[in-house]
This record gives C-alpha cells, structure tokens and sequence, in this order.
C-alpha cells in the first residue's frame, strides 16, 4: 500500500473513533438505562409517553401494556414500548419547572 494512503486515513479513523466515544457509547447508555427503567416500571411511578402525557402508573399487566391514570378517573392503555421516561414515586421536582 501506498503509504500517503496509509496517513490520509490517519484522521478519519481518529475521528470516527472520537464520534464513538463522544457520540455513540453515551447514546447505547442512556437507552440501557431506559429500556430497564421501562422493564422495571412498578405501580405509582409517574411516566411520561412518547406523545408527552404525564400520568401515574396503576396497573402493569403482562402483555407489554401499563395502565396509566392521567387523571381523577381516567385511567389509559399503553405500551411499555411508548413510556419514554420513568420518575420513581419520590422523584422530586425539577427547581427550573417551579419558575
């Protein structure tokens, strides 16, 4: 091989390695950490779906769907594969939304 070839690539292989690090690898963690909070969902979490409804978990059945109580007796079906985010039942606020 051709040994400008060899140092022209050099670079491009640095950065993809720098985008992995820096890009890819915290990505594959976050959605680690959200698939078993998804899988370890328990009644009286407070979700939030992908569509933004903020509710309390009720129910969790067995077929992949949770029950969810998005307000005083109006309860709703989703999938576990829609929750986007799970606070735990003593999460507290976040200071900014209070503003």
């Amino acid at each position: 091989m051709d040994q400008s070839l060899i140092t022209s690539m050099i670079p491009f292989i640095a950065i993809l390695g720098i985008m992995y690090f820096l890009v890819f690898r915290p990505q594959q963690q976050r959605m680690k950490q959200l698939r078993e909070a998804v899988d370890n969902v328990r009644r009286g979490d407070t979700v939030v779906t992908a569509g933004g409804i903020i509710g309390r978990v009720v129910k969790v059945k067995e077929e992949g769907e949770v029950l969810v109580e998005i307000a005083d007796n109006v309860q709703v079906r989703i999938l576990k594969a829609t929750i986007s985010e799970v606070r735990a039942k003593a999460a507290p606020a976040d200071a900014k939304a209070d503003n």
